[in-house]
């Protein structure tokens, strides 16, 4: 495949994904936005109980990455029946993390706000937030395991009709408790986490609908059954992809912790900062997707020497993707301030206009690590080397870095956030180190009877 067809088949395969990804900041951004209009202490609630979900969502992306990775190659090798037994081994897993988020949630979302600050209104509130956002987890396992299947194989128009609709069915229900429209009660935060309950139920509803019909489905015996050397591959390839992307969000949380002890101006600045973000990094993260996909089938078929030039090139890509949004999140920065000048308080709006130029290079740093750990790595089969890497680099050097800089070294708030930053430029020369070895090129598919 020449490059220009490699970039034609990774923008083929990107774009919904592009798509689905936009669709999810926008669900984000509109949440952010109007919670503005509530509170700053709203919107640093809201903020701080997303960091319990986020871990969770993190722990659903390594199931997912699991699911993509074998989905991928058995598709690629032609195997149909072992990509929906994998599936099933997939939403199994799924709801057992589900099950456990959801019930702690439920029962102690106090004590969990606890941990990411002492202000009292603000845990009340975000208490509140989690136990009804605690309804949802299920049905998110069941349609992101499903999404990321489909995406797998290069079925990526349905995931994008998901999230439209998923999209719509927020906003129009956190609009509505939020402002009290049709005559219904303001409920602020709540009204939020409804509009996400909501959904999320959705979402997992229409997957159930489509796999009906589709190419591949969600059996329900295969929720239950045992796949012997299958399942073994999915744990030995899932555990350490999960537990990377599981030591990767607590590491995140306890970023968010150490800053939210540091008061709200830092964490509702942060909130506004994260959210604009995730708007320039969408195509970046979108080809990075997209190379687990092409390194995955590719092995799949047996072409070992094409998947190393492919991963190349599209890293390459990411990073020049990378750049351009970099460039939007800067073109940005002037409206975004004037925007929240009358929302937040005049510290988070000039926290603000240094975060956004902060978060550029690690933008960067981001995806070029994304496209090689999740993309490269994980598509060709190892998982091990990214969970090596996120443990040593963030538990090790970032976390004792941020500690030492807020209670030994007593910095600002924004030297702090400076410290959180650093974390995805100081491990990017050794993840190349790794990805110029191309020991991560693995054929992990095997002759399964059906």
């Amino acid at each position: 495949m020449k490059t220009k067809e490699l970039y034609k088949w990774a923008l083929k395969l990107a774009m919904p994904i592009m798509v689905q990804n936009l669709i999810s900041t926008l669900v984000n951004t509109a949440d952010t936005v109007m919670l503005g209009f509530v509170g700053q202490t709203e919107m640093a609630a809201s903020s701080l109980a997303n960091q319990y979900i986020f871990v969770l969502f993190c722990a659903f992306y390594g199931v997912a990455t699991a699911t993509s990775v074998m989905c991928a190659q058995y598709w690629g090798k032609g195997d149909k029946n072992s990509v929906e037994k994998i599936i099933g081994i997939a939403i199994r897993v799924g709801i057992c993390f589900a099950l456990v988020f959801s019930v702690v949630s439920f029962v102690i979302p106090s004590l969990i706000m606890r941990l990411f600050t002492d202000n009292y209104e603000t845990i009340a509130i975000g208490s509140t937030y989690l136990r009804i956002l605690s309804v949802s987890l299920v049905f998110f396992a069941i349609s992101q395991v499903y999404l990321s299947a489909l995406k797998s194989i290069g079925k990526v128009v349905f995931p994008s009709v998901v999230s439209v609709a998923s999209l719509i069915i927020n906003i129009a229900v956190n609009a509505t408790f939020i402002f009290g429209l049709f005559g219904m009660p303001r409920l602020g935060v709540t009204g939020v986490a409804l509009g996400t309950v909501i959904a999320r139920v959705s979402e997992a509803v229409m997957c159930m609908v489509y796999s009906a019909r589709s190419v591949i489905r969600i059996r329900i015996k295969y929720l239950f059954a045992k796949f012997g050397v299958l399942t073994k591959d999915f744990f030995r390839i899932g555990m350490p992809a999960i537990g990377n992307d599981m030591v990767w969000s607590l590491a995140t949380s306890v970023f968010m912790a150490i800053l939210g002890r540091m008061g709200d101006d830092i964490i509702a600045a942060n909130a506004v900062a994260v959210m604009v973000v995730n708007v320039g990094a969408i195509a970046m993260r979108g080809f990075a997707n997209s190379t687990t996909i092409v390194i995955g089938q590719t092995l799949g078929s047996g072409k070992v020497e094409e998947a190393k030039k492919y991963s190349g090139k599209l890293v390459g890509l990411t990073a020049l993707v990378g750049t351009v949004g970099c460039i939007v999140i800067l073109a940005f920065r002037p409206f975004m301030m004037n925007f929240y000048s009358d929302k937040i308080t005049q510290t988070a709006v000039l926290y603000l206009g240094s975060m956004m130029f902060m978060t550029t290079y690690r933008m960067i740093g981001e995806g070029v690590n994304t496209c090689l750990i999740c993309g490269c790595f994980r598509g060709g089969g190892d998982t091990r080397y990214g969970l090596i890497m996120d443990f040593v680099m963030m538990w090790l050097v970032c976390i004792p870095l941020m500690l030492l800089a807020a209670y030994v070294w007593h910095l600002p708030p924004i030297w702090v956030y400076f410290v959180m930053t650093l974390d995805e430029i100081i491990k990017m020369p050794f993840i190349f180190m790794h990805f110029f070895r191309y020991k991560w090129l693995i054929n992990i598919t095997r002759d399964i009877e059906s």
